[in-house]
Formats: structure tokens, sequence, C-alpha cells
């Protein structure tokens, strides 16, 4: 099972960005779907993105116009580059890959992915 390791965030200002990373140990899958999720103490893990081995990306509706979901397939890296930052961000945010069978879409279901990482805080204060 591929291991994912997050980095990034920390404290941040509203209206500001920050970018987070997610290294997988290994290049397991020839497809894969690889996400990010958040999650606030009390609440259920909620889809923030997701990208593709071929790079079709989808947003929730609540991150549209001010995250960016990337990739960087030769050093097994994800990126989430978080713009215009808001209060209501504030979560921990997770990366999560499964692999992803010849034709199938990725949607961002969390009981759908097996492989997560360990975490990383995003704070915005206002």
């Amino acid at each position: 099972q591929v291991q994912l390791v997050e980095s990034g965030g920390g404290s941040v200002q509203a209206g500001g960005s920050t970018r987070l990373s997610c290294v997988a140990s290994t290049n397991t899958y020839t497809r894969y779907c690889w996400a990010w999720f958040r999650q606030v103490p009390g609440k259920e893990r909620e889809g923030v993105a997701l990208v593709t081995d071929n790079d079709i990306t989808a947003y929730a509706d609540s991150v549209k116009g001010r995250f960016i979901i990337s990739r960087h397939g030769a050093s097994n890296t994800m990126y989430l580059q978080m713009n215009d930052l808001k209060p209501e961000d504030t979560a921990k945010y997770y990366c999560a890959q499964r692999e992803r069978i010849k034709f199938e879409g990725c949607h961002l279901e969390p009981e759908a992915f097996g492989s997560w990482g360990q975490g990383t805080q995003v704070t915005v204060s206002s």
C-alpha cells in the first residue's frame, strides 16, 4: 500500500494563500485517483479536490475558483494551491489515493479511498 505524507499548511490570514504538498512513497498505480479531503472536529470528512493520472480535476463547490490541484508525476507529488483563504477553510487536510479502473471516473467520496496521509492543519484567522 502506498504511503502518503502531507506538508505545508499552518496559520494564514484570511485572504492569504498557502500550498499543501503530498508525496507518495511509490508510483504504485498506473491509473489512480488522488485527492484532498478536510475535516474539522465533530464533522464528517469532506472532499476538497481531486486529480487523476490523466489530469482530470474536480473541486468541491466551496473551493472552486480559489483552490488549484495539480500533480507532478516524476516526483510522485500532488499539490493543493489554496488562495483567498477564508476562516471556514480551517481544517485538517488529508491526501488520499486509490487505484482507478480503466474508464472509471473519480469522485470525492472518502470511503472509496484506501490510502491516507496523516493530515496537516490549516488555520485561517480573520
